[in-house]
C-alpha cells in the first residue's frame, strides 16, 4: 500500500454516483467501504442529487453525491481503493459513460496536479459537470486555501444543465464514531 508519510494526510474529494438496483443503498455500501480502510476517514458528505444521464442518455437517472476524505494514502493508492470498492459492488464497465452499480472518481487530492497512465489530478472535467459540483459545493468549505470553493462557484455561475442536477434528499450515513458517540 502506498503512502504518503506517516504524519502526512491530505483531504481528498470524490464524486459518486449509480443509476442501477438500490441507488442509495450502494451509495451507503461504498461510503462504508471507504471508512473501514485503515488510512481513510471520511469526513464530511454531501446531500444526494438525482440527476439526468451525461452522454449515454438511454439510461436511468443517477443519484450523484460527493464525499471529502482525509487519508494518508496517494492518490494512485486512493484510486486503486476505489476502483476495489467499485469491483466488489458490481460495477461492470460494458458502455462507456453507460448505466452502472456505482462509480467512484477522484476530483482532487490535496491539491495536487498530476497526469499519469492511471489518474489525472485535479479531475480533468469536473468544473464541466453539475452533477460533480453541485454535490462538491455542499462539503468544500468557504475560504479553503486551495481556492477551491471559489473556483467551484465561478463555475456553477456560468455552467449549463443545473437544472439536470435536482435535490434528492440529505445523506443519512454516519461514521461508525460517530455511531458509538450516541
Amino acid at each position: 500500500m502506498n503512502t504518503t508519510s506517516p504524519s502526512e494526510h491530505s483531504e481528498a474529494y470524490i464524486a459518486l454516483g449509480a443509476n442501477l438496483g438500490d441507488r442509495e443503498a450502494t451509495l451507503m455500501q461504498a461510503i462504508t467501504a471507504l471508512q473501514e480502510h485503515p488510512a481513510i476517514e471520511v469526513l464530511r458528505c454531501s446531500d444526494l442529487y438525482e440527476t439526468d444521464p451525461v452522454g449515454y442518455l438511454d439510461q436511468p437517472c443517477f443519484v450523484n453525491m460527493a464525499l471529502a476524505l482525509n487519508t494518508s494514502l496517494d492518490p494512485e493508492a486512493l484510486l486503486t481503493v476505489m476502483l476495489d470498492i467499485e469491483l466488489r459492488l458490481g460495477r461492470e464497465r460494458t458502455i462507456r459513460n453507460g448505466p452502472r452499480t456505482v462509480d467512484l472518481d477522484l476530483l482532487w487530492a490535496g491539491g495536487r496536479e498530476m497526469s499519469t497512465p492511471l489518474l489525472n489530478l485535479p479531475h480533468p472535467r469536473m468544473m464541466e459537470r453539475a452533477f460533480v459540483l453541485v454535490p462538491l459545493s455542499d462539503i468544500v468549505p468557504e475560504g479553503d486555501p486551495s481556492g477551491l470553493y471559489e473556483r467551484i462557484h465561478r463555475a456553477l455561475d456560468t455552467l449549463d444543465g443545473k437544472e439536470g442536477v435536482r435535490f434528492w434528499k440529505t445523506c443519512n450515513w454516519h461514521s461508525a464514531s460517530a455511531l458509538s458517540e450516541n
